[in-house]
């Protein structure tokens, strides 16, 4: 049984916000090498794979327009959607995490920013914090972000894209005194939550790493458990932003669920793909 298709979600209401992430995942997987685009009738029809209805598809959707995520394009005579520009360059920043996902040494040092917003500007101070937390920034002080040394690039091109940079300044750091740096970074960021967060995302997904028995399954069978796991993962590189191991617990879960997430990668994408275009192609005709 794959995820899409387990029967323990509390209500309806849980399942429909899930059904956004399916569908943000749908579009970078599919959707940006179809001239990022896909037709009404080709979305619904990869959704009823993953067990979603035409109508939770059609709410989910007008959700995602209202937040500027996709937008209605029509190719002739047909209609779809496709990913509005700002969708496009965070999904384009995600792939270098969560498929690649750079891991920090202690001697990348750290990054500090701190920012500024006037209280007119309200709202660029919530995208800012929004921003950092996405990055994957933890508090080390009141108005100090604090992230690995190695995402400074990373950062400043998402800052730059935002236009947020006239609120911000960010150090290079060192952590010179006082204090045990590994207690520090339990503090800075809730790796309780995190090692919560890879547990289940190994108990829900363990079970599918077995490449033998994928050896007789079909192309759809593939997408239905691909497709639920990868955007369950999605989030996870955002939540660690890399932490030097040196500085985690020993038994750091985060390892464990980055290795099962390349061995699923490698054993489910190229077939979820064949099932995936085979449907965006026919229901194209």
């Amino acid at each position: 049984m794959t995820a899409a298709t387990r029967s323990d979600t509390p209500g309806a209401a849980n399942r429909e916000t899930r059904h956004g992430p399916l569908i943000t995942t749908l579009f970078g997987l599919y959707a940006r090498g179809e001239a990022n685009w896909l037709s009404v009738a080709s979305l619904v029809r990869v959704m009823s794979d993953l067990g979603v209805e035409a109508p939770a598809v059609r709410s989910a959707v007008s959700r995602m327009k209202r937040r500027g995520i996709l937008e209605s394009v029509r190719h002739g005579s047909k209609a779809g959607y496709s990913l509005a520009d700002s969708a496009l360059g965070t999904l384009a920043e995600g792939d270098v995490r969560i498929f690649e996902r750079a891991r920090a040494t202690v001697e990348d040092g750290w990054l500090l920013v701190v920012f500024s917003v006037p209280e007119t500007e309200r709202e660029k101070r919530h995208e800012l914090r929004t921003c950092l937390t996405r990055l994957g920034f933890g508090t080390a002080a009141p108005g100090a972000w604090i992230a690995p040394g190695n995402l400074a690039t990373e950062t400043r091109r998402t800052l730059e894209s935002r236009r947020l940079t006239g609120y911000v300044d960010i150090f290079g750091a060192e952590h010179l005194a006082f204090g045990d740096l590994r207690s520090k970074v339990s503090t800075w960021w809730d790796l309780d939550e995190l090692t919560d967060m890879y547990a289940d995302f190994l108990h829900r997904h363990s079970p599918l790493a077995d490449a033998s028995s994928w050896a007789r399954a079909t192309p759809r069978e593939a997408f239905r458990a691909y497709v639920p796991m990868l955007t369950e993962w999605r989030r996870l590189p955002y939540r660690d932003p890399g932490i030097p191991l040196a500085l985690l617990p020993a038994d750091w879960k985060g390892s464990t669920a980055g290795a099962l997430f390349d061995e699923l990668d490698g054993i489910l994408s190229e077939r979820a793909r064949e099932h995936a275009l085979t449907v965006i192609h026919g229901a194209a005709r």
